[in-house]
């Protein structure tokens, strides 16, 4: 990436310098959703680790330099760049940024107006603190991987959605710009402690305000949602691949069934539990009759709420997607586009992944101007 391509970064961040340290999952992913918003990233990553292949779509659009934060004089260079910034990124064990001189309290009075992003799975105390983990451990002790379970009953991990990019990124980037607009206020950073577990347990509060008002079964695959009742579920075709059935208010079911032919009397109990396992059977025989582009075709742009499951190299070409350019081009490779999208400074991706490492001068040259 061009060393001076901060000059022309677009998007309603473009004013925002943001050091990140390098790490896994969550907290690349939040400098990539913040660079997409026009943040000028420069990534700290290890000597020898800088170089990013092109491919690698989560760590586009910054720089990067490589320095070791064990070497006083790169200590010193890590200071000066975060003492210039506005956001700080680091997923480090609670004390490691500490140990190293680069704590929230050295870095704060040497820059009061620093947002101090720190992303970990167990929050900065606790008894679980300085515990390894990841995505499956942090979201089963909240209470979500029990919550995705398959038809034998086994739990079934959500791959890393859950916990590392929804409990973990996007609750970082929200407090992460929450703290920004503070330092607008009264010109005051501070730390912002995102923690996978703490991010996790707030997005079921609507299951955990279920559960209290007694709408919730807390026992596998016997809630609407999870896959217990028929109008919401996922169906095999004759071909093998499948369709996604979200049928819930009373006239898209409706519109369900005047589609499908659902014309046995059985189907009228909705909403009885009771009898969703056989509902369930009966659906699953009809949809094995045509395969899942045959029931697309008929369901699809429907009030039906009945999509195909798509696989992911699929999905950049599904109709809706390519209409809406969810997909763009960088660097000769097909990514996700940046998201969401802004009327007056819309966001872009900055660059590609892939750029040669460059030195902490290039980028304290440009930032002191």
């Amino acid at each position: 990436m061009d060393p001076n391509a901060q000059a022309t970064r677009s998007g309603p961040l473009r004013n925002i310098r943001l050091v990140e340290f390098a790490g896994i999952g969550p907290g690349p992913f939040a400098a990539m959703l913040l660079s997409d918003m026009g943040a000028d990233v420069v990534t700290i990553a290890r000597p020898g680790e800088g170089q990013r292949a092109e491919g690698d779509f989560v760590h586009r659009g910054r720089r990067v330099v490589e320095l070791d934060l064990k070497r006083a004089d790169h200590n010193r260079s890590v200071s000066e760049l975060i003492a210039l910034s506005d956001v700080l990124i680091e997923g480090f064990r609670p004390g490691v940024m500490e140990r190293l001189g680069l704590g929230p309290d050295e870095m704060l009075s040497r820059n009061p107006k620093l947002v101090y992003g720190r992303m970990t799975g167990w929050g900065q105390d606790g008894p679980l603190a300085q515990a390894a983990g990841h995505d499956i451990n942090y979201i089963a002790i909240t209470g979500a991987l029990d919550c995705f379970r398959s038809k034998q009953g086994e739990p079934v991990s959500p791959l890393n959605l859950v916990g590392d990019f929804g409990g973990g990124a996007l609750y970082l980037v929200t407090g992460v710009l929450a703290a920004l607009n503070e330092v607008r206020l009264s010109g005051r950073g501070q730390v912002v402690d995102a923690a996978m577990c703490d991010g996790v347990s707030n997005m079921l509060t609507y299951f955990q305000s279920r559960r209290a008002q007694g709408l919730w079964r807390d026992r596998p695959r016997a809630n609407v949602l999870e896959g217990a009742s028929h109008f919401y579920n996922s169906y095999e075709c004759s071909d093998g691949r499948y369709i996604a059935v979200a049928a819930i208010e009373p006239q898209f079911y409706a519109k369900l069934r005047q589609l499908v032919g659902l014309d046995d009397a059985t189907f009228d109990r909705q909403r009885d539990a009771e009898g969703w396992p056989e509902l369930t059977r009966k659906l699953a025989e009809i949809f094995k009759t045509r395969t899942r582009d045959e029931w697309a075709a008929l369901l699809e742009t429907t009030d039906a709420c009945v999509q195909p499951v798509v696989s992911l190299s699929e999905a950049p070409n599904h109709p809706h997607l390519a209409a809406r350019t969810v997909y763009t081009k960088v660097g000769g490779f097909q990514q996700p586009a940046p998201a969401p999208r802004f009327s007056t400074t819309p966001s872009s991706v900055q660059g590609p992944a892939g750029g040669e490492p460059i030195s902490a001068a290039e980028v304290l040259d440009g930032w002191r101007k």
